[in-house]
């Protein structure tokens, strides 16, 4: 099924902003929300990361977005359907030199303290002389 314009748009804009992670840091679903402006839609974020494709041909692909620097705001991988899903996004996460420890409940955690990248804007803005969003609403970055 086609995606619409709007949701075209927003697919972009999340991996766009997924682009600028620095290697070795990581970010929230929330954080990406309200970097693109949309601070009330942090699971949307989440489920354009899960329909990356893989295609090496594709404009944003598994190879040229690095979803693996993107956690939950609790600083947690996020669990999968596939068990293996989170331990691949801490392998993948470990090879860039991010810290990836088990909580007391067994879940993969990464703390922000260390390893968070929380900008008020995109680099890529601020290039462009952009200022921050307004819509500060929702839930705040650590």
């Amino acid at each position: 099924m086609p995606r619409s314009d709007e949701a075209a748009a927003f697919f972009h804009a999340v991996y766009s902003a997924v682009q600028e992670i620095p290697y070795g840091k990581v970010t929230s679903y929330a954080h990406i929300a309200k970097l693109v402006g949309t601070p009330q839609r942090p699971r949307q974020v989440g489920v354009c990361l899960k329909h990356l494709l893989e295609d090496p041909e594709a404009r944003f692909n598994n190879d040229n977005v690095p979803w693996q620097r993107v956690i939950n705001s609790k600083g947690i991988i996020s669990p999968r359907s596939q068990p293996s899903g989170s331990q691949n996004q801490a392998a993948a996460l470990e090879a860039e030199g991010v810290t990836v420890s088990r909580g007391a409940l067994g879940e993969l955690t990464v703390d922000f303290k260390d390893f968070g990248w929380f900008p008020p804007i995109l680099p890529s803005e601020a290039a462009e002389g952009l200022q921050p969003h307004d819509d500060d609403e929702g839930e705040q970055s650590p």
